[in-house]
């Protein structure tokens, strides 16, 4: 993990958070205050702690400066028991209700696939290694052969973004590695083959097809991160801009006008349980994008270190993020339930008002650092 993807790595994901938790809930806040709409506070603590509990990790990993394959995987396993409290507290809380959100399952394969128009031909060179690389299990789009296919080359793709490929001395190693995805990505397709229909997708054993398909969405968004992480530094070199700034502006905003759009329609225009619904995921989005986003590129990068640790080079302005962050978690833990959990602009506010702070403050100690060098050159 170099030094400025390093640095443009964490702050897109703080920034992000940031922008979510702030702008996102603040904004949120203040055009529902008509509709009094009460937050389950049960569900609005669990999440909002256990992030502050994935906030309180991330600042003692920064602060030692490295980590090891260990703490990484232990860092990436949070997720694991987040998501756990987060299925059991639900079925205590709706025991004896319908869970009807099986019907949304097979839409969890296909996020990345979805909308490529006939005769795009532009789009071919990336749409058809994605399509031939994450599972597809939903019915209007079933295909066997591209389902074998999937399953093969899945691991294959694996193998390859798994292998450093650093030096020629890491040749026979490379070999076993490609040797085992490879051997792996058969026996998936062979499995694949015998037990799945032409004419429709499978009905039984769906967790493996979903969880494939989910990590292989992972994986691609991964990869064209990276890709676009690089461009962020290279246009940071050229233009002497930060790329500890560019990742915490550009690429978070870019990466949250999604949410940003998508919890504010769901609020607005859905029932009280679609706000509800918008607020957790203003909370969960974020411990994800830490948890498995940092946390898979750490087990990665201390992987390839292995036994050495990762060194992570200290930031004071990423530790000032972390604690502006902080800042707005705890001013939402205490104001709403003094509100009785009902979303007013109180809340917003004080919310929009810390992001507000936040970035000014950083944005001028960018420019202080600049006219520094300026003047220094």
């Amino acid at each position: 993990m170099g030094s400025g993807t390093g640095d443009i790595g964490f702050n897109t994901v703080l920034g992000g958070a940031s922008f979510v938790t702030c702008v996102v809930v603040g904004i949120m806040s203040i055009l529902l205050k008509q509709k009094k709409i009460i937050v389950n506070k049960g569900a609005f603590v669990r999440d909002l702690c256990f992030l502050l509990l994935v906030l309180a990790s991330l600042s003692f990993i920064l602060v030692h400066g490295e980590i090891n394959i260990w703490g990484a995987m232990g860092f990436l396993s949070m997720y694991i028991f987040y998501v756990v409290v987060v299925y059991f507290s639900d079925t205590h809380w709706r025991k004896g209700k319908e869970d009807d959100s099986s019907s949304h399952c097979s839409d969890l394969s296909i996020p990345i696939l979805s909308g490529m128009g006939k005769g795009s031909i532009l789009e071919m060179p990336l749409y058809l290694p994605r399509r031939l690389t994450i599972p597809v299990i939903c019915e209007k789009r079933w295909s066997k052969p591209i389902a074998v296919a999937s399953v093969t080359l899945a691991p294959v793709l694996l193998s390859v973004l798994w292998n450093p490929q650093e030096d020629d001395a890491c040749f026979v190693n490379s070999l076993v590695v490609y040797g085992i995805g490879l051997l792996f990505g058969i026996i998936c397709g062979v499995i694949a083959y015998a037990r799945t229909e032409n004419s429709s997708p499978p009905k039984k054993c769906l967790f493996p097809w979903l969880a494939g398909g989910f990590l292989m969405s992972v994986i691609w968004s991964y990869i064209i991160a990276q890709e676009l992480v690089a461009l962020l530094v290279s246009l940071g070199y050229i233009f002497e801009v930060s790329p500890s700034i560019l990742g915490l502006t550009v690429l978070a905003w870019g990466n949250s006008v999604g949410d940003l759009i998508t919890n504010l329609t769901m609020a607005l225009n859905g029932s009280p349980e679609g706000a509800q619904v918008a607020i957790s995921g203003c909370y969960a989005g974020p411990i994800f994008n830490i948890l498995f986003g940092l946390g898979l590129s750490l087990v990665g990068s201390s992987w390839h270190q292995y036994p050495s640790s990762v060194v992570i080079p200290r930031d004071l302005y990423l530790l000032e993020t972390l604690c502006f962050l902080v800042a707005s978690l705890l001013w939402s833990l205490v104001i709403l339930p003094c509100r009785n959990m009902k979303l007013d602009r109180v809340l917003g506010a004080g919310l929009l008002a810390i992001y507000t702070i936040s970035m000014s403050v950083r944005l001028i100690q960018t420019l202080g650092s600049f006219q520094f060098q300026v003047t220094y050159t």
